[in-house]
């Protein structure tokens, strides 16, 4: 069984949720999943991943979270080239340019964004988005 890594940062605890279901959808589709704080997974345990979710809502001016999940994903951008990639987060106001720009930044690495975008919602997930986060972790058990 091959471990996918769910990596999320989460401050009010809505992606948390999310990232919960990305790994219900991991491990329904028989692969074992690893949901984890940013702060408390190593960066060479994803270099040696061919797949793996990263998760963080919007922060401030629609930016990723910037004490510790922005430096992580600028580490990330470093070997992102060729891995599977699936990304997701809440806000509260906005559209949604914060996902869409680091979807950018994901694929500007090199990486294979799954479905192209990232799955959003909007404050707390409702059942529509946490299986939408449940079809994410099918779809990267799938790569």
């Amino acid at each position: 069984m091959s471990k996918i890594y769910v990596v999320y940062w989460s401050g009010t605890g809505n992606t948390q949720a999310m990232a919960e279901a990305v790994g219900e959808g991991i491990t329904a589709a028989g692969k074992e999943a690893e949901v984890v704080e940013v702060g408390s997974v190593s960066l060479d345990d994803l270099k040696a991943a061919s797949t793996f979710a990263l998760g963080c809502p919007a922060m401030g001016a629609e930016v990723l979270e910037e004490g510790e999940m922005e430096p992580f994903v600028a580490d990330v951008e470093s070997f992102a080239s060729g891995k599977n990639i699936g990304l997701f987060g809440s806000y509260g106001w906005g559209d949604g340019e914060w996902m869409r720009q680091w979807v950018d930044r994901m694929s500007d690495a090199g990486a294979n964004v799954l479905n192209g975008e990232g799955v959003i919602c909007q404050e707390a997930p409702d059942d529509d988005a946490l299986a939408e986060c449940k079809s994410l972790g099918e779809q990267l058990a799938a790569q």
